[in-house]
């Protein structure tokens, strides 16, 4: 029994020991993007959910600072910024792709563009 015991301590320490070495290839990466509202934050991190090598996203609405933890082992900081204009927001020094920044929600604009720069977010 102490052996069974044992053995099974020894693989639940490997697979923990696994698993950390995993978390541990990750890379974060911080990028500037121009997101107005809650809706945008929505809309990156929905995106960035099914984006090839990213574990995960936030952004940070109020410092428009969208962090992303990838696999740099699957993806690279300029194809996640890629990803990010092809949705219609700038991402640091990678411009929105300008059909789909025309698809976005007005308050999802940048003010200079909306139809109503005072407008504010409605949803």
């Amino acid at each position: 029994m102490k052996k069974l015991t044992g053995f099974l301590v020894l693989i639940f320490v490997f697979i923990t020991g696994s698993l950390i070495a995993q978390n541990s290839k990750n890379s974060v990466i911080d990028i500037n993007v121009s997101s107005q509202c809650n809706m945008c934050k929505e809309r990156l991190e929905k995106m960035l959910a099914f984006e090839k090598g990213v574990v995960n996203s936030n952004l940070d609405v109020e410092t428009h600072t969208l962090k992303v933890t990838y696999k740099p082992t699957k993806t690279t900081p300029e194809a996640i910024k890629k990803a990010i204009s092809l949705t219609g927001y700038d991402a640091d020094d990678v411009a929105a792709d300008a059909k789909a920044y025309a698809k976005l929600p007005d308050c999802c604009k940048k003010k200079a563009d909306r139809k109503d720069p005072n407008a504010v977010e409605k949803h």
